[in-house]
């Protein structure tokens, strides 16, 4: 038996971008969701693809370490990069039933 061949997935060439949808460098689907009034871009991130940062989740105010499975959110119009947002998956899933009056020490990051 022959080994088996990797082909192309949809027109124009072996993968996707980093604007497509297929996930990026990041790997996971993006997609478009609303919340408070703003149109945000969700990037659902694979543990495996979450190497090297360790991320501060502004709806816990807990970190998110290097290879878990996260959220990564930013406002669709007017949002670069460091207006993105890393997020426990159910922390986002609940960000509608979280209060933003978070208790943080004096001298914790903001995010």
């Amino acid at each position: 038996m022959s080994p088996r061949r990797n082909r192309p997935k949809g027109p124009g060439g072996a993968g996707r971008g980093e604007d497509g949808e297929g996930g990026g460098r990041y790997g996971g689907h993006q997609s478009s969701e609303s919340w408070q009034g703003e149109d945000f871009s969700v990037r659902h991130v694979a543990g495996a693809s979450a190497a090297g940062k360790t991320y501060r989740c502004p709806g816990c105010d807990q970190e998110i370490p290097s290879g878990v499975a996260h959220v990564v959110a930013w406002p669709e119009h007017g949002g670069g990069v460091d207006d993105r947002r890393h997020w426990h998956k159910a922390c986002w899933n609940a960000r509608d039933r979280r209060t933003s009056r978070v208790q943080r020490s004096r001298n914790a990051p903001r995010f």
